[in-house]
C-alpha cells in the first residue's frame, strides 16, 4: 500500500508541525509513505470565492502528482473533503485522485482499523496497538465538513447511532480523557469566505464554541483540521481565555521516536 502525503498549503505554510506529525505518525505504524515534491494549493481558496476556473490546474497538477498511490492522505477534512467532493466535476469526471483522498483520521480508522472495534474486518493485532501518551484533559472538535461530508462523527440533524471516529483513535492514547462540549458539532464559525464576509457572525461563533468547550473543564482542544482551531485559538487569545488548541495527529503521536 503506497501512501502519498498531502499537506496543504495552510498547514505547511502555519503548521508545518502537523505535517510533520502526520508523517511521523504513519511511519510508526510501519506504513510505506511518500511526502512528492512540488505540491501546491488543492484549490479550495479560489473555488469558494467564486473563482472556480483558478482552481482547476491545481486540481490538474495534484491529480498529476498523486495517481500513483494508493491514498492521498492529509491532516485536513476540509481540503480532504474539497478534492473527493468538488474535483471530479471540476476535472469533468477525468479524475482518479479523489476517491483516493482521505483525512488521516478516517484513514487510521476506515483502512488501517485503528480504533475500529466493529464493523469490517480488523487486521490482526491492530486492536492491541498503542499510540502515543497525553495525559490531559481534552475537548473534541467535530468539524463541520468532517461531520457531514467525510462522516468522521454522527450528525445530530440524523437519527443514526452515535459514533465518533476521532473518539476512537484518541481512545488509544495513554492517559487521555475525552470529554465533548454541549451542542457537539455546531460550527465554530471559521468557514473560509464566511469569516471574512460576516465577521461579527463568524467572531460570535467562535466565542460560543470556545466558552462550552472551557466549560468541560479540559486544558486542551483538539480537532481534525487546523483551520478550525486556528479559528478558535484566535478567539480565545483574543479574549484572555485560558484554554489551548491541538490537532489531533500531534496528540496521537505525542511521544512517538
Amino acid at each position: 500500500m503506497k501512501i502519498g502525503l498531502f499537506i496543504p498549503c495552510y498547514v505547511d505554510a502555519v503548521f508545518p508541525e502537523v505535517g510533520m506529525a502526520t508523517y511521523k505518525l504513519l511511519r510508526h505504524l510501519g506504513l510505506d509513505v511518500t511526502y512528492p515534491q512540488g505540491q501546491t494549493c488543492c484549490g479550495q481558496p479560489m473555488a469558494n470565492a467564486g473563482f472556480e476556473r483558478q482552481a482547476e490546474p491545481l486540481a490538474k497538477k495534484f491529480e498529476e502528482l498523486f495517481r500513483g498511490f494508493d491514498y492521498v492522505v492529509s491532516p485536513s477534512v476540509s481540503c480532504t473533503a474539497f478534492i473527493r467532493i468538488n474535483y471530479p466535476r471540476l476535472l469533468n469526471h477525468e479524475c482518479v485522485t479523489a476517491q483516493k483522498a482521505m483525512d488521516v483520521v478516517e484513514f487510521l480508522h476506515d483502512v488501517v482499523k485503528l480504533g475500529n472495534t466493529e464493523g469490517t474486518e480488523k487486521t490482526e493485532g491492530t486492536e492491541k496497538v498503542r499510540l502515543g501518551a497525553f495525559p490531559h484533559k481534552v475537548s473534541l472538535h467535530n468539524s463541520c465538513h468532517g461531520v457531514r461530508e467525510l462522516g468522521l462523527s454522527s450528525p445530530s440533524e440524523m437519527n443514526v447511532p452515535k459514533f465518533n471516529k476521532i473518539r476512537d483513535l484518541l481512545q488509544l492514547v495513554d492517559g487521555i480523557e475525552i470529554v465533548e462540549p454541549e451542542r457537539p458539532d455546531e460550527c465554530c464559525g471559521f468557514g473560509g469566505m464566511f469569516s471574512v464576509e460576516e465577521t461579527a457572525v463568524s467572531a460570535q461563533m467562535g466565542r460560543d464554541k470556545v466558552e462550552r468547550h472551557i466549560a468541560t473543564g479540559a486544558e486542551y482542544v483538539t480537532g481534525p483540521d487546523c483551520s478550525c482551531l486556528m479559528h478558535m485559538a484566535g478567539v480565545a487569545k483574543k479574549q484572555g481565555l485560558d484554554i489551548k488548541f491541538k490537532h489531533v495527529v500531534e496528540i496521537l503521536a505525542n511521544g512517538l521516536t
